[in-house]
């Protein structure tokens, strides 16, 4: 019967390290998933200004948009979290959008060669930062499941492991905004 016992025990504390070792990798898995998306974030950051400054010597009239531009940066690079970060993602990703919509209404930008190789960067930045959210969020998806799967809920329970924020992008945000450079005299 003591072997039994001492059999049972060491069962119990085998089965409970390998649960605690798998959330532990996820655990990791989750902050270098987030280390990725930050280094995209940054590479993204750095462009922007370039960008700006690219635009105000062919538009500099467009202040309002390049100024829109500059505060969403701004506070997109100030925030922590994925949450807070989805949403001045979104508006980033707004204010980008209507500073390249600016390219369509002035040709001789649109032929600019440092515009143009900006802009390719930045769509390279966009899928490689669209890659790594999906990974972030498939591995968030991994570590919570596991979190709320029993029995290994039991051992997250015990040593605190607590659920990650998924990388969003609100929804109204992912709309294509609406441009119009239209007098409005008919």
């Amino acid at each position: 019967m003591f072997w039994i016992s001492i059999g049972i025990v060491v069962l119990l504390v085998v089965w409970i390290v390998s649960i605690y070792n798998g959330l532990v990798g996820l655990r990791v898995q989750t902050r270098n998933a987030w280390a990725d998306i930050d280094v995209q974030l940054k590479r993204r950051y750095d462009l922007i200004p370039n960008l700006v400054e690219t635009v105000k010597g062919y538009a500099g009239h467009e202040k309002q948009t390049l100024e829109a531009v500059i505060e969403a940066r701004n506070r997109a690079m100030s925030v922590q979290g994925p949450a807070e970060q989805g949403q001045a993602e979104g508006m980033l990703t707004q204010a980008l959008k209507s500073l390249f919509a600016l390219a369509e209404a002035y040709p001789q930008l649109r032929a600019v060669e440092s515009f143009t190789q900006l802009q390719n960067s930045l769509n390279q930045i966009e899928d490689t930062l669209q890659n790594a959210r999906r990974y972030y969020n498939a591995v968030v998806r991994d570590f919570n499941t596991k979190i709320a799967q029993v029995p290994s809920n039991l051992v997250a329970a015990m040593f605190s492991f607590t659920r990650r924020e998924f990388f969003e992008i609100p929804a109204p945000e992912r709309e294509t905004p609406r441009v119009s450079f239209e007098t409005g005299s008919s």
